[in-house]
């Protein structure tokens, strides 16, 4: 380990950590021969009186869906047992050891933490992923799921990863970058070269250990006295690790021809399975003897019953430099050995390597191993299984089913530029109605994920044309579908467009009626929607338990299954009652969404149900709950890569931050939402991030600037339906900035909206709007209107009507009734944490002559918390078990107890008890 005292340093910490119980997680990353396997193996060697996992990828099988989970797990599979239930279920289903699907892979994720925090339970976890970027993408997902949400176990991960290699990605985990070894450290590796010589192959491995090493065996005795004249080396350094190969290729093509064999065998398997990779080597004429001249030069290690190659590139090597029919001889030989072991899923990828041309039968044994990995949401995996069974299918219609189906899964998946490449490879149009909507489904998940909602609209809706009403099960879903991403794109002539293909469909009913005019009807469609979804959830309850459905994939954007049609037709109802200003009711229907998908697993719709909460309880002014629930939503969408999502959540997040005037926060989180958003069309997005930012302006006193924005956000909404919320806010800047004839559209629009809806959370503001922009002989019974229609509903808007009322009166030179609404604004905005709002009551106040000694909001010590700890001691308080806790909030039970333990000095508590006491009063 010459030169390596920085990297050395850094991993010795995170062991001396873990022994104190922290956990650590560190991704190394470089060139192939730089260094990286040496440092993991330093970190397993210096991990004394702790347990060491390690799994290493493998190119040749990197589409084996969970691989790399079974093999790092192997040693502790007993620890499966002790899991709680659902996620024993979900790594048994993964693992191979059970035939049960699963529905989350949130669940997996889980259990691999779990998993990680119970193998720690007896000392510090060493655990050590090398060449990562050829690890399955779903172990590397779980993998590193687990890591980023590691915090008081005792494990440390340390992850490897050849920069420039195509493979897994390995995202969100902290870098850092192996890089050359310096002059000296590489003039060690070379004992007994003349200075000449020895700098001639320094400059060459630019310090790369591996390239040093073979370089200088490579030298001839001449060139090793000396005698090395400028060409003697290549001229450029490009290329180094090809070179390398190259060299290890023409090292083992001096071996004989049985060794060469024994070795190409050993390189397309991917277990390191010794006894495997000799059973299929005996069917091409080579025994266990034959390995021999491998072992002693060097290029295998063997250890018991398992055989490791040195270094990838010499796998690389002896697998690429043989010719194809050997390699296929090989594969043959593999997947005829792994049969008679009942290893099918490895037996289908060797056969598929073998086959150079269509083969039904190998397609069927594929299309069985990716329904097995989509059922257990292993979805690149599964992508991977379709393509390569389409590419043996002969028959067209077959074919373009399978390759619609791989773009589905790479949907799903998160892999948007693979699933465009597969779509493309479809014939257009497609023959077969049900393929045509498969189709315009998965390029509407990655349309709505990460580019253009309104896009994925059209494809939806092209998408259902195409499937004709002739399908009607199919149709439906697209519809549904359709319409939430043009309520996401902000676009309402779209979404009448798309309701009124099937305006007798309940869920559709609603939007076709409202956005066509006909107010009364689409009311009367709402409430016989939500008549329809008691009676389906009467239906649900009675019936639970009696089937297992089918997983949720990537998340938004996919309802072709019975979880997704449930939390669609649940977010669809919840949407609707908001639109139409019945808060209460729309809170209710995002609750169900959110538990349906808790319950049912239905995880990766989680981000969008909780983001529909969040809001609901943004509007009834329920801010704490609603800034715990944006906050878990976006974690959430963060960990699913659901950039769309999140960009709706960190909108939220920043209201919530321009009420409690934090502005830097407020303005980081609207501008990363509105980063997004723009470019893409996100009209929702957009009209909710830059109203925030107005709101923050209002709240600081810059009316102008709150003006500006206000109306750019009502401009992105678009329809006066989908910008009533931020309304009022837009009038109330109009007239504080002196701009009157600014307000009375807005204001107009709203009282209109109010009463065709007669939602007193609509009325209220409405009349406060009257107050603000008509003769001030009406503004005091509009004022007082709003105040009596604030009851039961939000106590922060009716602190703004107070504020206001209160200002109007004390201009008029009123004090002692003024003071009455100022000093009741004051003390909701102080409870809430509204501090701008509450400093504006609160100079009012003074300015009226009233008492303003009141103090600014104070949680005693439930504000030293940080937010997870207070989310984490709700829940406690509530009841929860540390486990139950961990599977909601997605973290080890290990880290909750070290919350908890962290939590009760500062709150002065000593059981949950007295936690449970604390937060009632």
């Amino acid at each position: 380990m010459r030169g390596r005292n920085a990297e050395r340093d850094r991993i010795e910490q995170l062991l001396a950590d873990a022994r104190q119980g922290v956990s650590g997680v560190l991704l190394l990353h470089g060139e192939a021969g730089i260094g990286k396997t040496a440092l993991l193996d330093h970190a397993a060697g210096r991990a004394e009186g702790g347990r060491v996992l390690r799994v290493e990828g493998i190119e040749s099988e990197m589409e084996l869906a969970f691989g790399g989970l079974h093999q790092l797990f192997l040693p502790v599979l007993d620890l499966v047992d002790g899991l709680p239930e659902p996620q024993a279920v979900a790594m048994r289903a993964v693992l191979g050891l059970s035939g049960d699907g699963v529905r989350d892979r949130f669940t997996v994720g889980l259990a691999v933490l779990t998993m990680l925090s119970e193998a720690a339970a007896g000392g510090p976890l060493l655990c050590l992923v090398d060449d990562a970027q050829w690890l399955d993408q779903p172990s590397v997902d779980m993998l590193t799921f687990a890591a980023r949400r590691l915090r008081a176990e005792g494990v440390v991960m340390l992850f490897a990863v050849r920069d420039g290699a195509p493979g897994a990605a390995v995202k969100g985990l902290p870098r850092l970058l192996v890089e050359g070894l310096d002059r000296a450290a590489a003039a060690d590796l070379l004992p007994g070269l003349p200075p000449y010589v020895a700098d001639r192959v320094i400059e060459e491995a630019r310090g790369n250990p591996l390239a040093l090493i073979e370089l200088s065996a490579a030298l001839t005795p001449a060139q090793r006295a000396g005698r090395m004249g400028p060409l003697a080396l290549p001229e450029t350094a490009a290329g180094l690790p090809s070179r390398m190969q190259d060299g290890f290729l023409e090292q083992i093509r001096r071996l004989p021809e049985a060794a060469q064999a024994v070795l190409l065998v050993a390189a397309a398997d991917d277990t390191g399975d010794l006894a495997l990779v000799l059973w299929a080597a005996e069917s091409l004429g080579v025994t266990v003897e034959d390995l021999e001249p491998a072992e002693r030069s060097g290029f295998v290690l063997l250890s018991g019953a398992v055989v490791r190659f040195r270094h990838p590139l010499v796998r690389y090597a002896a697998y690429q430099g043989a010719p194809l029919a050997r390699r296929i001889a090989a594969h043959r030989a593999l997947a005829q050995a792994l049969g008679a072991t009942g290893q099918v899923h490895r037996r289908a990828w060797h056969l598929a390597a073998a086959s150079t041309g269509p083969d039904e039968s190998v397609a069927e044994e594929l299309e069985r191993v990716a329904e097995w990995a989509g059922s257990r949401q292993a979805m690149a995996s599964a992508s991977a299984a379709y393509e390569r069974a389409a590419q043996l299918t002969a028959d067209p219609l077959l074919r373009a089913r399978r390759l619609v189906r791989a773009a589905q899964r790479a949907a799903d998946g998160g892999q948007d530029e693979r699933c465009a490449a597969l779509a493309d490879q479809v014939p257009q149009p497609p023959a077969d109605p049900e393929v045509a909507a498969s189709l315009a489904r998965a390029r509407a998940v990655v349309e709505l994920g990460y580019r253009s909602p309104e896009t994925a609209a059209r494809l939806l809706l092209a998408g259902a044309d195409l499937a004709g009403a002739g399908s009607p099960d199919t149709v439906a879903p697209l519809l549904v579908d359709a319409v939430h991403a043009a309520y996401s794109a902000g676009n309402a002539t779209l979404i009448e467009e798309i309701a009124s293909r099937a305006p007798d469909l309940p869920v559709l009913a609603v939007p076709a009626r409202l956005f066509g005019g006909d107010v009364p009807g689409a009311l009367d469609a709402l409430d016989a929607l939500g008549g329809l979804r008691a009676r389906v959830e009467r239906v649900e309850r009675e019936g639970k338990g009696g089937g297992e459905g089918k997983g949720e994939g990537k998340g938004e954007g996919k309802g072709d299954d019975g979880s997704a049609t449930g939390v669609m037709d649940r977010l669809m109802t919840g949407i609707y009652h908001q639109l139409t200003g019945d808060h209460a009711a729309a809170r209710e229907a995002a609750v169900e969404a959110v538990a349906y998908c808790r319950d049912q697993g239905v995880g990766g719709w989680l981000p969008t149900t909780l983001h529909l909460l969040a809001r609901t309880e943004l509007a009834l002014g329920r801010h704490d709950e609603a800034s715990a629930h944006a906050d878990e939503g976006l974690r959430l969408a963060e960990s699913y890569d659901l950039d769309h999502r999140a960009a709706h959540l960190r909108a939220v997040l920043a209201t919530l931050a321009a009420v409690r005037g934090q502005e830097e926060q407020g303005r980081a989180l609207a501008g990363e939402a509105l980063e997004y958003t723009r470019p893409r069309g996100v009209g929702r997005a957009t009209a909710d991030a830059q109203w925030a930012l107005g709101l923050l302006e209002l709240g600081l006193g810059r009316a102008e600037a709150a003006l500006e924005l206000l109306e750019s956000a009502r401009r992105a909404a678009a329809h006066p339906l989908l910008c009533l919320p931020l309304l009022p806010d837009l009038v109330e800047a109009a007239a504080r900035a002196g701009r009157p004839e600014r307000a009375v559209e807005p204001a107009r629009l709203l009282g209109e909206w109010a009463a065709a809806l007669g939602q007193p959370a609509l009325s209220a503001p409405a009349h406060r709007c009257r107050a603000l922009t008509g003769p001030d002989s009406a503004a005091e019974e509009h004022f007082v209107a709003a105040l009596a229609l604030h009851e039961g509903g939000s106590d922060y808007d009716r602190a703004r009507t107070a504020l206001l009322y209160g200002e109007w009166l004390r201009r008029l030179r009123r004090l002692i009734d003024a003071r009455d609404h100022l000093r009741a604004a004051l003390e909701t905005f102080e409870r809430l944490g509204a501090g701008p709002w509450a400093g504006r009551a609160r100079a009012e106040l003074g300015a009226a002559g009233g008492e303003t000694g009141l103090t600014v909001r104070h949680d005693g010590p439930i504000s030293l918390l940080s937010p997870q700890e207070r989310e984490i001691v709700r829940l406690a308080a509530s009841g929860a078990s540390n486990r139950e806790i961990a599977t909601q909030l997605f973290l080890s039970p290990r880290t909750v107890g070290h919350h908890l333990y962290r939590a009760f000095p500062k709150l002065g508590v000593s059981s949950r008890t007295e936690l449970a006491t604390l937060l009632a009063s």
